[in-house]
């Protein structure tokens, strides 16, 4: 059963865009271009269908789906030599602990002040989604963003045949406003998304999040002071990276659901390789 959640504006933004950007595209683009009732027309409405529905779906997910919370009888285990490597505050080296939630946060997490509560492997709190990115739904995030990519750009070639084919001077004056609205709206949001989208795949494939990623920028500099080079400790190789988000099986890397992720209270770092190559090495 879904949450019930309060109105946001940012959502409708979202919702309204989605619907405009489909029907213009159907109605106007493709029917202008090849005609609704043509093959190609029927082709291009049933793929452009797809991919809104892809949105949609993807969209709805990351906008109900829980991130990922601490369990409340999360406790670090300092003992356990399965766990190289223990976070700890900047200042003081004390074990992370959330004094709002009042318990102690995993490796990756981080108290979300919107939702106020900790997030597991928090990535940052999405106001066009209402909800925080994390663990348990970061996957449906990135495909939500590949598929809005996607459609922006192919909306807006549309959008470009179907100027083409308006070159006429008698085009009704309803056509050229749906012409120009689309344009102001499709042209930035395809630049914007497809910077966001590579972005977001620069982290994917570096293994970490944005918050962490501030954050390893502060470190660097200062382990640059100490004379010292930092290491992202969970970029264990861009191939491992991405499969940790995207799944084992390529065919289901642009599905927006997953059942590979696990528990978000540990993960694996350079280290465990490290100990692995160690203890073969020696065997």
């Amino acid at each position: 059963m879904l949450p019930q959640r309060r109105f946001s504006f940012h959502v409708a933004v979202v919702a309204f865009a989605i619907a405009y950007i489909y029907f213009s595209t159907v109605l106007v683009f493709i029917g202008r271009c090849f005609g609704l009732r043509s093959s190609p027309g029927i082709l291009h409405t049933v793929f452009f269908t797809f991919l809104a529905a892809m949105c949609v779906y993807s969209y709805l997910l990351a906008l109900y789906m829980d991130p990922g919370r601490v369990p409340y009888s999360y406790l670090p285990d300092i003992e356990d030599s399965s766990i190289p490597i223990h976070e700890i505050k900047r200042k003081g080296g004390d074990l992370r602990y959330c004094q709002k939630c009042s318990h102690y946060k995993p490796p990756r997490a981080h108290h979300c002040r919107i939702c106020n509560r900790c997030v597991l492997r928090m990535d940052h709190h999405c106001v066009w989604m209402d909800n925080c990115i994390g663990h348990a739904n970061y996957k449906t995030f990135f495909v939500f963003v590949v598929y809005a990519v996607i459609s922006c750009i192919y909306s807006l070639s549309m959008l470009i045949g179907s100027v083409t084919v308006d070159t006429r001077e008698d085009v009704e004056d309803y056509y050229r406003l749906v012409h120009v609205s689309s344009g102001l709206l499709l042209v930035p949001l395809s630049l914007a998304l497809g910077i966001f989208l590579g972005w977001h795949i620069y982290l994917i494939l570096r293994n970490k999040t944005t918050i962490e990623y501030h954050e390893g920028v502060r470190a660097m500099v200062l382990a640059e002071k100490g004379g010292q080079l930092y290491s992202h400790p969970y970029d264990v190789g861009a191939y491992e990276n991405l499969i940790a988000i995207l799944g084992p099986n390529i065919v289901y890397w642009l599905w927006p659901t997953s059942r590979h992720l696990g528990s978000g209270i540990s993960f694996q770092t350079k280290f465990d390789k490290q100990i692995g190559s160690s203890a073969s090495t020696t065997h």
